[in-house]
């Protein structure tokens, strides 16, 4: 056989990084990496002071043990092949690849790395708060072989210490890294005193950074929320918000080149071993968060897929907060807006204890990201919604599981029935049943009920939660409708109204009709026809009173 007829050999399979957030255990682990480099040896040449907030499980761990090695000199972490031989490297997991930071690095200067975490655990009162950060510090201290004060001295005290007794034992300024800066205050949400109180003594701490500024290299705080400045960093003013920066927006997650070229070896593999996984369903379940130009893909769903090829909401299930879901059901968040609503950049970074605007905590938390920005003089304004399959379907049933006490009144395999048959008469009994299944005394006890959106929630929530098409407040040339859900080849277009007496109008449907909401879907590609819908729920009936229905 000619040497060019030859199949390539497949990439060698590497191991997968699950729940591994240190870079030494993947580079001497064989696992597969993700090389961040570049853009840390960026961060190291242009700035000093640095706060990135991501969702969780979004690789912001590994990144602060990445940038804790290059500073602390251990050059073999970033090394390959012979190179990471002959810095002491065992040859049996040498073979891996050099990273970029090995030619791009200072190797000969080594700095005093100071690390806090509160990644791990609940602390759920200001005194296990207090004994966390003493006993990192003291660990700190150990480490690097100086001596601060003993408790009960001040943490803020003991940490200024720490960090000028590092730099002056070691003759190089140090870094500071602090992971998840936020979790203590964000586990006691739903208690706000215990929260204030968290966010005091975090201040408190953090404040000293700043004042060390002769001994600091380099600062990086990471987190999910981003907490007001006259809060939590009120005496930490000069960090360099790094979140909305496109030139990091791919600083944590994967890339579709990510996919393409690094975890190539598994999608490989997948298809050899009769379990081919559909890219452009990989992308519509998991990819589509934007912090920048460059959409990324949560890393943790796509090792769980790669190891599992099964679609399901590996990321949601792991720990959607509750509170989350009650906080939205209490202030009667009305849910369609879940595919389309505006905020500023002052919105998206309102966020306290005292004031938690829905935009900024669901977007801060990944239920929401960005999906544009228009620019209007100096303000901007950005377009969010809900990233991917995943978040859509996972986060409306827990929505929807919340407002109806009784879920499994209402089998969504009718509801799928229903759409999948274009069978609009079917679908207004599913809906009928639904509503009809929801006790009085829950209405009287519930205040969502009082709001006139609860009815269009709770139907958008149920479609949503089957991940079928939603095009929530559908915009076209004459307004926009109230929702447009596609699927099967139909495209149903919905209006809703809330109506006080118990007959139906009309109106909904004279609305749809009058501004021909559905006029952009005839004819389009994979529309086979268009199902015109006009609910009309009665506020006194609790239930559909009117359902007026027009094909073509």
């Amino acid at each position: 056989m000619p040497v060019h007829d030859q199949p390539k050999a497949m990439p060698a399979r590497r191991k997968l990084p699950i729940g591994i957030q240190t870079l030494r255990d993947i580079r001497d682990g064989g696992y597969y990496y993700v090389d961040k480099t570049p853009q840390v040896a960026r961060l190291a040449d242009s700035g000093k002071y640095y706060f990135l907030s991501r969702p969780r499980r979004f690789g912001k761990s590994l990144l602060i043990d990445t940038i804790a090695e290059a500073f602390a000199g251990q050059r073999a972490l970033f090394e390959g092949g012979q190179a990471a031989v002959a810095l002491g490297v065992d040859p049996a997991v040498a073979n891996r690849p050099r990273l970029f930071l090995a030619d791009h690095w200072d190797w000969g200067r080594r700095h005093p790395v100071v690390r806090l975490s509160f990644a791990e655990g609940r602390l759920s009162e200001p005194d296990a708060l207090l004994a966390h950060i003493h006993d990192q510090l003291s660990t700190n201290a150990a480490r690097l072989g100086v001596v601060i004060p003993e408790p009960p001295t001040d943490p803020h005290i003991r940490f200024g210490h720490l960090i000028t007794r590092a730099a002056e034992a070691h003759g190089q300024q140090a870094v500071v890294l602090v992971d998840e800066y936020d979790k203590p205050i964000l586990d006691n949400l739903e208690a706000p005193e215990v929260a204030r109180a968290m966010r005091e003594g975090l201040r408190n701490l953090y404040s000293v950074i700043k004042g060390r500024d002769a001994d600091v290299r380099f600062a990086m705080l990471t987190g999910v929320s981003k907490f007001s400045k006259v809060s939590i960093f009120s005496g930490l003013n000069n960090l360099y918000d790094l979140t909305l920066d496109p030139a990091y927006g791919a600083l944590c997650g994967y890339t579709e080149e990510d996919l393409d070229t690094v975890f190539a070896p598994e999608f490989e593999a997948a298809a050899a071993e009769g379990q081919p996984l559909d890219r452009s369903e990989v992308r519509r379940w998991y990819n589509g968060y934007a912090w920048g130009p460059t959409a990324v893909y949560n890393p943790f769903d796509v090792l769980l897929l790669l190891r599992m090829r099964e679609f399901r909401a590996h990321w949601f299930e792991t720990g959607t907060p509750t509170f989350l879901v009650q906080w939205l059901k209490q202030r009667g968040f009305f849910t369609p807006r879940l595919e389309q609503l505006w905020a500023s950049e002052a919105l998206l970074s309102a966020f306290d204890v005292e004031q938690i605007a829905p935009e900024a905590l669901l977007w801060q938390t990944g239920y929401l990201t960005i999906r544009g920005v228009e620019q209007y003089g100096r303000v901007a304004e950005y377009i969010l919604a809900v990233p991917n399959l995943e978040v859509r379907a996972a986060l409306n049933e827990a929505l929807l599981q919340a407002w109806h006490p009784q879920p499994q009144a209402s089998p969504r395999r009718a509801l799928y029935r229903a759409l999948a048959s274009a069978d609009a008469q079917a679908l207004r009994a599913h809906f009928e049943r639904l509503f009809a299944s929801i006790p009085h005394d829950w209405y009287r006890a519930n205040p969502i009920a009082q709001y006139e959106g609860y009815f269009a929630s709770v139907c958008y929530s149920h479609l949503a939660s089957l991940g079928v098409e939603i095009i929530a407040e559908d915009v076209s040339n004459e307004g926009q409708c109230d929702l447009t859900v596609k699927h099967a080849g139909t495209a149903w277009v919905f209006e809703f109204k809330v109506v006080d007496g118990d007959q139906g109008t009309g109106e909904a449907l004279r609305q749809l009709q009058a501004k021909d909401y559905a006029a952009k879907h005839r004819g389009a590609p994979g529309v086979e026809r268009v199902i015109e819908v006009g609910v009309e729920f009665s506020r006194s009936k609790r239930q559909i009173v009117g359902w007026d229905v027009r094909v073509g």
